[in-house]
C-alpha cells in the first residue's frame, strides 16, 4: 500500500535515549554494520537503498567526469530490479543529501529532483510505502526502526510525473529526457508489431490447415 505523505508524528530522542537506542541497535546487527556516536552528539551508520527505477539514469563515462553534465560521453541505461545500494551517513544527512550522494556514489548524471526516496515498513500484516519529505533524516529512522530491514526499509523512485517540477530541469536534460521518451516509444511499437506478426502467423498456418484439401 502507497501512501502519498508520512502522517506520522515525529518523537524526537533525548541525547541519553539517542546512546541507549544505539547500543540496543549495535547488539542486534548481523551485518557489521554498526553505529557510532560522536562527543558532539552526532552519529554515523548506514543504510540501504533498494533502487526501484522504472526509466533509465544517464550514467557518466570515465571520460566525462568532472566535466561539464550531460556531455557526449553519457550513457543511458536500466538498473537491474532490486538492486540495493549501501550509504554510510550521517545523523545530520536530509533525504535530498542522500539523494544526491547515492546518484554521486555511481556518477548518474541525472538531476536529484527528478527522484523520491521513500520508506518501506510493516504494520498491522500490510506493507506500507510512504514517501519522505526532503528534510528528513533517514539515518535517524533506522536507529528508530531498528537494523531489521524487513521492518523498515528504504527506496529509491522517480517522481511521479505530475510532481517533476519540469522548469528545475536545463535544456540538455528535457532534451535527455525526450530522447528516452522516444526510444522507450519505439522499443513498445517493436514489441507490439512482433506481437501481431506472431498471431498473424499463427492464424495464416490455422487457415492452411483449414483450407487443405482432402
Amino acid at each position: 500500500k502507497d501512501v502519498q505523505k508520512e502522517r506520522e508524528p515525529h518523537v524526537y530522542l533525548s541525547k541519553e535515549e539517542v546512546k541507549e537506542k544505539i547500543q540496543s541497535y549495535n547488539s542486534s546487527v548481523t551485518d557489521k554494520l554498526k553505529m557510532t556516536l560522536n562527543a558532539n552528539g552526532i552519529y554515523t551508520g548506514f543504510i540501504k537503498v533498494q533502487m526501484e527505477l522504472c526509466r533509465p539514469i544517464t550514467v557518466q563515462s570515465s571520460q566525462s567526469r568532472g566535466r561539464c553534465a550531460h556531455s557526449n560521453n553519457e550513457t543511458a541505461f536500466y538498473l537491474p530490479d532490486g538492486c540495493v545500494n549501501t550509504l554510510h551517513i550521517s545523523s545530520t544527512n536530509t533525504v535530498r543529501e542522500v539523494i544526491e550522494a547515492l546518484l554521486k556514489k555511481f556518477f548518474v548524471a541525472d538531476n536529484p529532483a527528478k527522484f523520491a526516496l521513500y520508506k518501506r515498513c510493516h504494520k498491522e500484516d500490510q506493507v506500507y510505502t510512504c514517501k519522505l519529505s526532503d528534510r528528513e533524516h533517514p539515518l535517524y529512522l533506522r536507529l528508530v526502526a531498528g537494523p531489521r530491514t524487513e521492518m523498515l526499509s528504504f527506496v529509491l523512485r522517480e517522481h511521479e510525473t505530475g510532481e517533476v517540477m519540469w522548469e528545475a530541469f536545463s535544456i540538455p536534460e528535457l532534451q535527455n529526457f525526450l530522447r528516452i521518451l522516444d526510444k522507450e516509444e519505439n522499443d513498445q511499437l517493436q514489441i507490439l508489431k512482433n506481437r501481431y506478426a506472431a498471431y498473424r502467423g499463427k492464424l495464416e498456418e490455422a487457415l492452411r490447415g483449414v483450407l487443405k484439401p482432402g
